[in-house]
């Protein structure tokens, strides 16, 4: 840790020892927050261009520093180096992309209606709209990915381009690289002339605590597990002011195949299943933790998954928690009454893939047998009789960030399709939810216990989720905010008595923020 990096208040980021183990006490967290929230003050009205040049200097620095940053995470994850600057690549076009995004103004949403006394129910003032940031936001980073959902993630990056002041709560895990990247996104956010204390990281369970409470916290956003994200959720809801709560919990991610599907692909589904579950040793929140075959061939099935999953190189979990609850979940499915073993895989330090199997009556009789979640490589194929079954099956499920359709183009999978969209964030056709872009159309979340809300923790719509809408009534011109005046100073895009207006900023490239 640098000098100017472990000073509390005056630099843009307030970085905690974490390489050393010490977590922040409730008072340093005190300072951290009032800090943030003080930045947040002096931030808010920063024109769209000076505010992408922040995420734009902190994406050049993470850039500059990525072979030290992905070293260090190396030692702490056990994760390759391919998948670790493949995910850091992805966090520094996500800074982009929402630098771009930002930058044209569609967050701000401004809606002019000009007073019109022939309104048709009765005369209607002056009426002006759009987004404003919600404050301090407390950001807790994600065990699994150090990078894209960690201390400079999504939940991070949004609330930044919001206009938001972040204080994140580095995960356990990866306390070192959140320490060291905190210390890169200080030194870019300084040069840039951000204002201080515009982000901070905290560490240990009192400061995360500390954090959701704090009345200057105006939301929350988290990625983990559904126990660790219920019991925040509801810390945040019990305040005496409660606020938003963004939590991505997981799902199970259930893939369902058709009886035609499983004549015409069966091997090529069964290869890209295993190949799916097993990506990044199925420490992914999509991995595909069902799978729904046409009952009569789990045999066929089975040997097919062994030659698939023959060349699989296992590695290290994690963590030594994250193994023994993996190992705690598979034990318990596979105890569960009518659960067998499809695929026999172990308990190593470096675990081999287990496929487990049921059928459908089984999962009727205890449907929480489909809501299970094997944080690791397992998976569960469930046999069904008859396809008509299948969205009967899907409402026994929970939310899910996603479901998949493994069918072919003739097959009447109506009634599915819809019950699919009813539980999941992303319904997919004929692919596997393992991998999951940065874009605009782009949808990470669910019904609970998928997500808490039913936003999108990544895209850039995720950056609408740390924004709330203030209306001017008859306000004078010269007191308007700049995105509802009608001189448009920062050319937004305007909603003005009902038609857009769309202005094309001076040197903006059409190609800006493509993938």
């Amino acid at each position: 840790m640098t000098a100017a990096a472990a000073t509390a208040v005056e630099p843009t980021t307030a970085v905690e020892p974490a390489a050393s183990g010490e977590a922040t006490d409730v008072d340093r967290l005190n300072t951290a927050v009032e800090a943030a929230q003080a930045a947040f003050e002096k931030g808010r009205t920063a024109d769209p261009a000076t505010r992408s040049g922040w995420l734009e200097a902190v994406a050049a620095g993470l850039e500059r520093d990525a072979t030290e940053l992905v070293d260090i995470a190396r030692r702490e994850t056990h994760l390759g180096g391919p998948r670790l600057e493949g995910e850091l690549k992805r966090t520094v076009f996500q800074l982009r992309l929402f630098a771009d995004e930002i930058r044209r103004g569609d967050h701000f949403d401004a809606t002019i209606d000009h007073a019109d006394p022939a309104w048709g129910m009765g005369p209607r003032p002056d009426l002006r709209r759009y987004n404003v940031p919600l404050g301090v936001v407390g950001v807790f980073g994600a065990s699994n990915f150090p990078f894209a959902f960690s201390v400079m993630g999504g939940d991070s990056a949004s609330a930044l381009a919001a206009g938001c002041a972040v204080v994140h709560k580095a995960h356990d895990a990866h306390r070192e690289l959140a320490s060291r990247t905190a210390e890169t996104v200080a030194a870019a956010l300084d040069a840039a002339g951000a204002p201080p204390g515009l982000f901070a990281v905290v560490t240990g369970r009192q400061a995360g605590e500390a954090l959701v409470d704090h009345p200057l916290v105006k939301a929350i956003g988290f990625t983990g597990s559904t126990a660790g994200g219920r019991a925040l959720f509801n810390r945040a809801a019990a305040r005496p002011q409660p606020i938003p709560f963004f939590g991505e919990l997981g799902g199970i991610n259930a893939v369902f195949v058709t009886r035609s599907a499983w004549a015409a692909r069966r091997q090529e589904i069964l290869t890209g299943f295993a190949g799916s579950f097993t990506l990044g040793m199925g420490q992914f929140c999509t991995k595909p933790g069902l799978l729904f075959v046409p009952a009569g061939h789990a045999a066929d099935a089975g040997a097919e998954l062994r030659k698939a999953l023959a060349e699989f190189a296992p590695s290290q979990l994690l963590s030594q928690r994250l193994h023994g609850g993996y190992v705690d979940a598979v034990r318990a499915l596979r105890e569960a009454e009518g659960v067998d073993v499809l695929v026999e895989g172990d308990f190593a330090e470096a675990p081999a893939p287990t496929v487990l199997h049921t059928t459908a009556d089984a999962v009727r009789k205890e449907p929480d047998i489909l809501r299970q979640e094997m944080f690791g490589p397992a998976s569960l194929v469930v046999e069904y009789g008859d396809e008509s079954q299948l969205a009967g099956l899907a409402e026994l499920l929970e939310g899910q960030l996603t479901t998949t359709l493994q069918a072919e183009e003739d097959d009447d999978v109506t009634e599915l399709a819809a019950r699919l969209s009813d539980i999941s964030g992303r319904v997919l056709w004929n692919g596997w939810p393992t991998g999951v872009t940065v874009s605009y159309a782009q949808h990470h979340g669910g019904p609970y216990p998928a997500a808490t809300s039913s936003t999108t923790s990544v895209g850039t719509a995720a950056i609408r989720r740390f924004l709330r809408p203030v209306a001017y009534q008859s306000f004078p011109a010269a007191r308007l905010p700049e995105p509802l005046q009608d001189s448009n100073p920062w050319g937004v895009p305007q909603r003005v008595d009902g038609v857009w207006h769309h202005p094309t900023a001076a040197g903006r490239s059409p190609e800006a923020g493509r993938l």
